[in-house]
């Protein structure tokens, strides 16, 4: 609600939608405060660099608008009212955000000193992305990175929303609203307990597991349904003993002789396991990154893509 007066100079309550305040609001705080500051609207028009007049047809309005008196006028000079005092505290803290989040975008954004949000997978960072950041920043040693360890589709969903830019994932995204390359490809290995009855084999068929409890990853993990197709390839459905969230907690209970599983090579050997190359089908998984089709990127970001493109078939060296 908010309260002006009419021609005959009585007041009257018209409506106005809370959802509109801060757009019928915002284009005028800045010169309200800078009119409290002075408390002078000639001096407060010069700073801003605009008409006098203009300024105060705008505090008129302003006032207007809320229904609230927030200046006490004396010729040219003002003084801000109790209201006034009390609106002012608001509207400097809601102008020193804006100006935080500016500086804020506009750092992240800094070719040589921005910031990048990155996702990839658990099993990619003990050491393929900690190298990757690490032969980046050689030319790049300023450059920030938000960094955010999920499984694909869960990134994939966060960086929809905005809060990353790009992502290394398995398998690569097929999606309209996606962009998606190729980047390497990695080996996955049937992985048993060293007291297994395949623990001394070097290689082996999958379809000569079918019969063995698997260990795997919960479904909506990209490792599970690669898991999942490489299984049904080879002629079984797997039967699921234990699901996990995180690949070395599967060795782990590998280790521990709940099961078998097939996984990507330990970044350090595992103790109590065996791991064993898999001839039929071919067992791999495709990694690749994926951005928003159509999203601008910031400069540092921009950098960052070209170098993960460059490293095309050489990712997990």
């Amino acid at each position: 609600m908010s309260r002006i007066r009419n021609q005959n100079d009585i007041p009257v309550t018209v409506e106005v939608e809370a959802e509109s305040w801060a757009a019928a609001l915002t284009p005028r705080l800045a010169q309200f405060a800078a009119v409290a500051r002075h408390e002078h609207v000639t001096r407060a028009a010069q700073e801003l660099e605009v008409p006098q007049s203009t300024l105060s047809r705008a505090m008129v309005r302003l006032e207007e608008d809320l229904g609230v008196a927030l200046f006490a006028r004396r010729g040219r000079t003002v003084a801000l009212t109790p209201a006034g005092r009390t609106f002012l505290r608001s509207v400097e803290r809601a102008l020193a955000e804006v100006d935080r989040a500016a500086e804020s975008v506009r750092a992240d954004a800094d070719p040589a000193a921005g910031r990048v949000a990155f996702g990839f997978l658990h099993t990619l960072g003990s050491e393929t992305v900690p190298g990757l950041i690490r032969g980046f920043r050689v030319d790049h040693p300023r450059v920030r990175f938000q960094l955010v360890q999920n499984y694909g589709e869960a990134m994939i969903e966060r960086m929809r929303a905005g809060g990353l830019d790009l992502c290394l994932t398995s398998p690569v995204p097929d999606a309209p609203d996606l962009v998606a390359r190729r980047l390497d490809e990695q080996r996955l290995r049937l992985v048993v307990p060293d007291d297994h009855r395949l623990a001394g084999r070097r290689r082996v068929r999958l379809a000569e597991a079918s019969a063995e409890l698997f260990v795997t990853l919960e479904p909506g993990y990209g490792l599970r349904r690669i898991t999942d197709a490489l299984c049904a390839e080879a002629g079984f459905t797997p039967k699921i003993a234990f699901e996990g969230e995180e690949a070395e907690t599967i060795r782990g209970l590998v280790a521990a002789g709940l099961g078998v599983a097939l996984l990507p090579p330990p970044a350090v050997p595992r103790p109590g396991v065996a791991e064993l190359t898999v001839t039929a089908p071919r067992a791999v998984r495709e990694i690749g990154v994926a951005w928003l089709d159509g999203h601008p990127d910031t400069p540092p970001v921009a950098a960052f893509k070209r170098f993960l493109l460059s490293r095309r078939g050489q990712l997990l060296d």
